[in-house]
């Protein structure tokens, strides 16, 4: 079959046989699975954000996806499950267009890159994922210099963003434009803190007058949604361009969705192919992003009451304080005493199928919708069990 009628063929068939368009290893895994239907996982995670699956829990997983409704193949990006993922995120942002990015850091560096233009300076967060972990991409690759503002802290203030301009704008002699402010949100370096709304609100009004563009890097952002009860749509309306992480909390291996403007979001398609990015073929991430994205918002909002009382509950036992950061959205702080944690953690994974990353001191539990498949009173038995068989 040549390579024209084999692409004619796959386009035409679509995905009703999940495993005809695997690879060998992997078809013949999948269709050996039994369905997660029929495989209850009870796994509660404190260590992420969302449901991560294992390779054969995930081919599981899209065969039960494809049982319920046939995945449709995409074509570089184009069409089937991809297009339906950015018409549910252009829908859920109020935004006009959208588009399938391989990483969160290219939806990023494009994004902050085609809306400053020929202006070369950005300003973001000190402590944001575009200045600190993204490789000095702006500046490297796309010629622009970032700009921090309010260092250590989660976020800036309109008040902090216009004296770091105005040090600027004073400050060089031979100036050049300012092209975009970018605003992470929540802040994965900061414990999960999301910037406050007014804030947001105040910042995107005076930028809007004064011709800055905004993009909000809202990889983790429904975390924050959940919390505050600020929906998607509101949030993308103060921004030009929005990213959403398809992996840290949709169950997806990989992909980024961005949205914006016909004009901005027009662009990219030609910059994904130049700097690398486009792939044949992304169902298998859409697929299973749409899939969680339906009622997810409403999961977070459940597994989030639930934890309230559940660690008000756990508060109640001795050894063990559970505090909520302020301005958090899912990340909690708890301390343990007087307890072995490694014995902790493995009386908890291996009897109650809890994980926790427990240490000596403070460390960190984050709150996601795997806390819905056990019932409080459960995990409420399976700490005190672990406290008593731990305890030093």
């Amino acid at each position: 079959m040549s390579f024209l009628k084999r692409r004619n063929f796959l386009k035409l068939s679509g995905l009703s046989m999940l495993p005809a368009v695997l690879p060998l290893s992997a078809a013949k895994a999948a269709t050996s699975l039994k369905p997660l239907a029929n495989i209850k996982n009870q796994t509660v995670s404190f260590t992420d954000d969302g449901v991560f699956y294992e390779p054969a829990e995930y081919l599981s997983k899209l065969q039960e996806i494809n049982a319920s409704s046939p995945i449709e193949m995409d074509f570089y990006g184009g069409g089937g499950a991809v297009a339906k993922l950015c018409e549910k995120f252009a829908d859920l942002t109020g935004k006009p267009a959208s588009i399938y990015m391989p990483t969160g850091t290219m939806a990023n560096q494009l994004a902050i890159s085609v809306l400053a233009g020929e202006n070369t300076k950005i300003f973001v967060q000190e402590t944001s994922h575009i200045y600190r972990d993204e490789g000095d991409a702006a500046q490297s690759v796309f010629n622009k210099r970032l700009i921090p503002v309010a260092t250590g802290e989660a976020y800036f203030t309109l008040d902090q963003l216009k004296e770091a301009i105005d040090y600027h704008n004073k400050g060089e002699v031979f100036k050049s434009g300012i092209g975009t402010v970018a605003i992470e949100n929540p802040v994965r370096r900061c414990d999960g803190k999301y910037v406050p709304l007014e804030e947001i609100k105040k910042i995107s009004a005076w930028c809007r007058e004064n011709g800055y563009k905004l993009h909000m890097d809202g990889a983790r952002v429904f975390l924050a949604m959940a919390v505050n009860g600020v929906s998607l749509k509101e949030y993308a309306s103060y921004f030009d361009t929005v990213y959403i992480s398809l992996y840290k909390y949709l169950g997806a291996a990989g992909g980024a969705v961005l949205c914006g403007d016909k004009e901005t979001i027009g662009h990219m398609e030609h910059l994904i192919k130049i700097h690398g990015g486009t792939t044949f073929s992304n169902w298998s991430n859409a697929a299973m992003a749409l899939h969680t994205l339906d009622g997810l918002e409403e999961r977070l909002k459940q597994a989030n009451t639930k934890a309230d009382e559940l660690f008000k509950n756990l508060n109640k036992m001795p050894g063990i304080k559970i505090s909520a950061i302020p301005g958090g959205s899912n990340i909690f702080n708890i301390e343990i005493t007087g307890t072995h944690t490694k014995i902790f953690n493995k009386v908890l994974q291996d009897k109650y199928q809890i994980v926790t990353h427990a240490r000596n001191g403070v460390f960190q539990i984050r709150v996601n919708e795997t806390l819905l498949r056990q019932s409080n009173s459960v995990i409420e038995k399976a700490f005190a069990d672990a406290l008593k068989t731990a305890k030093a």
